[in-house]
């Protein structure tokens, strides 16, 4: 009985030293794949750094090119506020033209026949001025004899 004592605990032994020698395998194993994931992460570490640096550089940049736009905007405000004036200036100055036009037609149509008698009487003045020219022309006669003007009284 004794031995199977012995060969239980050589069996034990020999099945624990089996374990002992399979964990060690495993546990440097395990050493070099955690050596691999600590290379692996430091240079993810490395390549974070540098997306954080450009990341940075870029934010910089938005921020300026946001602030000069804002800039142009408020500039680009001002100069939309003068063309709306000059619009609204053009828009009353329309309205005015208007305004005087309607009087004109108004006021032409109110006169009509005033103007229509100022027409007659120019037209009568015309025609006595013609007149007027014949005759004189006709009172101015040339000499046959002295070659002259000879102007009749």
């Amino acid at each position: 009985m004794q031995i199977i004592l012995y060969l239980s605990v050589a069996l034990i032994a020999i099945a624990f030293l089996v374990l002992v020698i399979y964990l060690a395998k495993t546990l440097r194993s395990l050493q070099g794949t955690l050596t691999s994931v600590s290379q692996t992460l430091t240079g993810l570490e490395k390549q974070l750094d540098g997306v954080t640096s450009e990341t940075t550089l870029l934010l910089q940049k938005t921020n300026a090119l946001a602030e000069d736009i804002q800039h142009k905007s408020e500039s680009l405000n001002s100069v939309v506020d003068a063309v709306k004036d000059v619009g609204t200036t053009v828009s009353k100055f329309n309205g005015t033209l208007k305004n005087i036009t309607n009087s004109v037609d108004v006021q032409v149509e109110e006169n009509k026949e005033k103007i229509s008698q100022i027409v007659q009487w120019s037209n009568v003045l015309l025609e006595l001025k013609d007149n007027w020219k014949a005759r004189k022309e006709a009172k101015t006669k040339i000499s046959p004899a002295e070659g002259k003007k000879v102007r009749a009284h």
